[in-house]
């Protein structure tokens, strides 16, 4: 074991590391400050504040890095020499690989899967309360079986956690298995102290260190019930909390820490008559068992767990990429979704459980007119909507799957079907004038909203002007039968027949080709300028509806200037064809050599 001087070089050297960290991090910079004062990754700044600390949050920083320098200065504390049994050796090895975990080991751990973490968090703590059990001289029956109660409760919620990530039944609801671990947390923490101070091993200072985590505890409940209502200026106590569940670390290492002092008598209470010791006994037990009833719900009771407002229902995932026991809670997001300032489908009056059954009664309906009925049954403020299959999937798969498979997809399965669509798409169309090579030149399927789109552009994307220029186009699109608007540096192109997309191919020269009007229905031409050196066609972006279906060159090959730009349409057994020319020239005439 290594010696005092070498644990006080130690001490010294990690705690000064913290204080000069801290001081370095708000020189260089929010990410660092963080890495320094919260010991996580420089990405884990930019998730929570995306446009840097404001003053409250790096005055909390600070005062969070002296927090943590002074509790960590007491968890590296030499432990106390002296014999150890078997049983006793093994509880100071985990309870020391406890408070590593709690400081460093934590995130090489949370970079593995979520059920590894589940199953680590489940192993360790399971082996430290069985010890805690067999090491303690608790000196009270009772008192030892209301500590194995809490333990049990404690593990009943990592365990829980466990089988969610391993998509198998869980024992509870979220929210009500999270509420009985603080809870079973909190009782276990204050029973583990009261048989420290009878056993009589542990110092006062190690029993003050193990009330102040009962407070930390305690203090988490409102603080996370507030945390969730709070505006964003709230990481100053997100901060705070973290600082001071170190708390809870000193106490585990001033635990194993002082586990062969055997010098100290214990401080056992005088004996007590045998009415109050049967008092005590029945609140002994009160303690133990009613946090259990506590999470035990009549299967009638209501309750919420997922709100209009409520944090994770800001994320939409796909039905293919939730775990079966996290559809329910996207229906019940959905169900009760504000966005975009309208009502909800269903009240907040009704249950998890109630809106549930009505979203499955919904899957059974025939038409809109049976759901309405149901919808104004259940108090909804819009029964007229209905209800949509992409809603109601993820309570009843197996029904709306049978008429819309692809609603069963992952993300993932949805990007690779609309890749293969577009592919399939693009495939579809063909070059024009495949024996005329342009310098540059592509030919895609262009994609329009359905009786949303009057055409599609032809612009310089870096023009200061643009957006102005792409509403004097607009408004100029229709003043001949051509269907062009032309506006400086952006043309807007529109189609002939009522389409959803067209095949668009794209061309540009040095000089002008020759016009080959031949088998084409429309042949225009007019003027276009580059002010940035770029002409292009505008593509359909990641996850976006619109645009060209494959990458488009940039058209002004001769950089700024003047260019014109001719264009070709056809409407034949293909659908409907544009192809656009484009070539230096300095003409402003717009012309028509076909009509």
């Amino acid at each position: 074991m290594p010696s005092d001087n070498l644990w006080r070089i130690i001490r010294i050297g990690l705690v000064g590391l913290v204080l000069a960290a801290a001081v370095a991090g708000l020189i260089l910079g929010d990410a660092w400050l963080w890495v320094a004062v919260e010991w996580s990754p420089p990405a884990y700044a930019e998730f929570y504040a995306r446009g840097g600390f404001d003053a409250p949050t790096t005055v909390a920083l600070l005062v969070a890095a002296l927090v943590k320098a002074a509790l960590l200065w007491l968890i590296l504390r030499a432990p106390a020499p002296g014999p150890l049994n078997r049983r006793e050796k093994a509880l100071r090895r985990l309870l020391y690989l406890a408070v590593a975990y709690a400081l460093v080991l934590w995130y090489p751990i949370v970079l593995l899967p979520d059920a590894v973490n589940a199953a680590f968090q489940l192993a360790l703590w399971a082996a430290i309360d069985v010890l805690y059990l067999l090491v303690i001289r608790w000196r009270s029956r009772m008192l030892r079986a209301a500590a194995g109660a809490m333990f049990a409760v404690t593990l009943a919620g990592v365990a829980n956690e466990l089988l969610d990530e391993l998509d198998l039944p869980e024992l509870g609801s979220g929210d009500i298995v999270a509420l009985g671990l603080i809870l079973g947390g909190v009782v276990g923490t204050v029973i583990t102290v009261v048989g420290q101070r009878r056993d009589g091993r542990w110092s006062r200072g190690t029993q003050v260190a193990g009330w102040l985590s009962v407070g930390v505890y305690a203090l988490a409940i409102p603080l996370s019930i507030l945390f969730g209502r709070i505006s964003s200026g709230s990481l100053a106590i997100l901060v705070m909390m973290d600082a001071a569940g170190l708390v809870s670390t000193v106490w585990i290492a001033a635990t194993a820490r002082e586990l062969p002092v055997e010098d100290r008598p214990a401080d056992l209470p005088p004996a007590l008559p045998p009415a109050r010791r049967r008092v005590i006994r029945v609140a002994v037990a009160a303690v133990a068992v009613l946090p259990i009833v506590a999470l035990i719900h009549p299967e009638q009771t209501p309750h919420l767990t997922y709100t209009g407002w409520s944090m994770d229902c800001y994320d939409r995932p796909s039905f293919g990429d939730l775990k079966p026991a996290e559809r329910d809670a996207a229906f019940l997001c959905r169900a009760r979704s504000t966005d975009g300032g309208v009502s909800p489908m269903f009240p907040d009056s009704l249950s998890d459980q109630q809106i549930l059954a009505y979203g499955r009664a919904l899957c059974r309906t025939k038409d809109r007119d049976e759901q309405e009925a149901i919808l104004t049954r259940a108090g909804s403020a819009r029964p007229a909507w209905g209800a949509d299959p992409w809603d109601l999937v993820y309570v009843c798969p197996e029904i709306v799957g049978a008429t819309h498979p692809e609603l069963l997809r992952s993300t993932a399965e949805m990007e690779a079907a609309n890749t293969a669509y577009i592919a399939e798409e693009n495939a579809k169309c063909r070059d024009p004038w495949p024996r005329t090579k342009g310098v540059v030149q592509a030919t895609a399927k262009y994609f329009l909203f359905v009786d949303g789109d009057p055409g599609y552009l032809v612009h310089d994307p870096e023009d200061e002007a643009s957006g102005e220029a792409e509403e004097q186009a607009m408004d100029k699109l229709y003043d001949d039968n051509t269907l062009i608007g032309v506006a400086g540096s952006t043309v807007l192109i529109g189609h002939v027949e009522d389409v959803v997309d067209l095949c668009l191919t794209v061309k540009a020269f040095r000089t002008a080709p020759p016009p080959r009007t031949a088998g084409w229905d429309q042949v225009n031409e007019v003027p276009i300028v580059s002010r940035s050196g770029r002409l292009t066609v505008p593509e359909m972006g990641e996850g976006g509806e619109v645009g060209a279906g494959a990458p488009m060159p940039n058209l002004a090959i001769a950089g700024k200037g003047r260019y014109r730009l001719r264009v070709y349409v056809r409407v034949g057994d293909a659908g409907e064809e544009h192809l656009v020319v484009v070539f230096p020239g300095a003409s402003r005439k717009r012309l028509t050599l076909k009509p």
